[in-house]
């Protein structure tokens, strides 16, 4: 399982209603577990090579912004720049080629590149920095061309 599946999975187990899930194949093991009452979620993956906990998905954001978003491609840790005392890639009104890099995502310390879909002007920001995402949710704003 990659871990690209293994984020999607998380994600899609943290939106339902299920309170367990367990998952085992021949040389891998999963198990996620959420309390049922309000309080936010505690998401824990254990492979049988390495355990490890990964960090609880925040909250999805109450209302959807108007127009087109780059979305978040898994469950991380968003950053607007590539180090904390670096320039943002982008900002509020940049123009941006498509293929561009306009953030950041890390997950289980691998930094990835989020890219721009297209030829577009940046409309606004919609995560601070070192912000808590889950897959799909809202990044940055955009208007084409």
């Amino acid at each position: 399982m990659t871990n690209q599946e293994i984020f999607e999975l998380m994600a899609r187990f943290d939106a339902s209603t299920a309170a367990t899930l367990k998952l085992s194949t021949k040389d891998f093991s999963l198990e996620l577990g959420k309390a049922v009452a309000a309080a936010p979620a505690a998401v824990a993956v254990a492979p049988v090579a390495a355990p490890a906990a990964a960090p609880a998905a925040a909250p999805a954001p109450a209302a959807q912004p108007e127009g087109p978003c780059i979305t978040a491609p898994l469950v991380g840790t968003f950053y607007a720049a590539s180090a904390p005392d670096a320039e943002p890639f982008v900002k509020v009104g940049d123009k941006v080629k498509k293929g561009q890099t306009v953030c950041l995502m890390e997950a289980m310390k691998m930094m990835n590149e989020v890219h721009a879909p297209c030829d577009c002007t940046i409309e606004a920001i919609l995560q601070e920095d070192g912000a808590l995402v889950s897959f799909g949710d809202p990044l940055i704003r955009y208007r084409e061309g």
